[in-house]
């Protein structure tokens, strides 16, 4: 199963109280206060796990609490620390206070780590009260409590070419054809009902990631359809490719209600680099004119099939040159820069 937002809550550990001691030893009169500090309370840490791809281990559970410090003890001896609680989360996943909305962070790569909830501190023991007019205290610190709140995880696939389309425009079709792949395909609509990822390989050992959301239909941006759920996997995609079937009957307009689609769910979303790729060109009468559309923002327009693999190369070159420029700018290279690779 798919799962691709949860919300939770976690409770860093208490920290330890610190300890009212005195040294008792023969032979050592007046020994003095020796009551150690209290050990710190474990943190809550999120942390990415790239063998992940879901979230669905924060469906089963949502309550998350870590161990906590240890009281300080005689001697000076300090508590020992809670151990820390790690949630482990695929590549890709956003961080936010679920009560005020404040973004927390976000995960991308191995080893990205953020706590969420601190521990707390843990008390003083008597022997950090001593002074030249108070030799004897007879007075600890108890430990802080840890820092409580819930979380919301949301998970945004990060890949660099995003399928963009109407039920059957295609698109999982393309996937299967171009990646090793296996989304479901049927000829009925929303035979896609969550996001699927391929690695596409070209010549040359180059690869790129495609990310294959569900369907988009008029309205989505506001609940219609299963697409408004999904068009957050294609905000990190650095380019995208709006699928249309070559035999749709207006294929201007199905044009410009994906745009406008994009455009109403995330400004930032339909400001991305994007190309128009007309499907199923093998369903086309061979003496059929090729669909145009007015398109002054796409960076090219494209007529394949998946089935029988026309004009698939050329259109596969142009996604790797463009999400490789793109990935480019993101870095600050120039044209100068060695050619990058993933």
């Amino acid at each position: 199963m798919f799962l691709d937002h949860a919300v939770i809550e976690v409770e860093a550990g208490r920290g330890g109280a610190g300890a009212v001691s005195f040294r008792r030893e023969s032979y050592v009169p007046l020994g003095g206060p020796d009551g150690g500090e209290g050990g710190r309370g474990g943190d809550i840490v999120v942390e990415v796990d790239p063998q992940l791809a879901t979230l669905l281990d924060y469906r089963y559970r949502q309550h998350y609490r870590s161990e906590s410090g240890r009281n300080g003890e005689g001697g000076n001896r300090t508590g020992r620390s809670g151990e820390e609680t790690i949630l482990r989360v695929p590549p890709g996943t956003s961080l936010r206070d679920a009560d005020t909305g404040e973004s927390l962070g976000d995960l991308l790569t191995r080893n990205d780590r953020v706590v969420v909830a601190a521990g707390g501190r843990g008390g003083r023991g008597n022997s950090s009260y001593a002074t030249a007019t108070n030799q004897a205290p007879r007075r600890a610190q108890p430990g802080e409590e840890g820092g409580k709140r819930r979380i919301e995880l949301v998970l945004k696939l990060i890949a660099d070419v995003g399928l963009v389309g109407e039920p059957n425009a295609g698109k999982s079709t393309l996937l299967s054809s171009v990646s090793r792949a296996t989304p479901k395909i049927a000829d009925y609509p929303f035979t896609t009902l969550f996001p699927n990822l391929g690695v596409l390989e070209l010549s040359g050992g180059r690869s790129f990631v495609i990310a294959d959301i569900p369907g988009i239909i008029e309205g989505a941006h506001v609940g219609k359809g299963l697409g408004h759920e999904f068009l957050r996997h294609i905000e990190r995609t650095r380019t995208l490719a709006l699928l249309i079937p070559a035999d749709a009957l207006d294929p201007q307009a199905e044009y410009e209600l994906l745009r406008s689609e994009l455009d109403s769910y995330s400004g930032e979303l339909a400001a991305k680099p994007h190309c128009l790729v007309f499907s199923k060109a093998d369903l086309l009468p061979a003496d059929w004119p090729a669909p145009r559309v007015e398109a002054p923002d796409a960076w090219g327009q494209f007529l394949i099939s998946a089935v029988s693999r026309i004009g698939l190369p050329e259109f596969l070159e142009g996604l790797w040159e463009h999400a490789r420029a793109a990935l480019a700018e993101e870095a600050g290279e120039t044209e100068e820069s060695e050619p990058w690779r993933p």
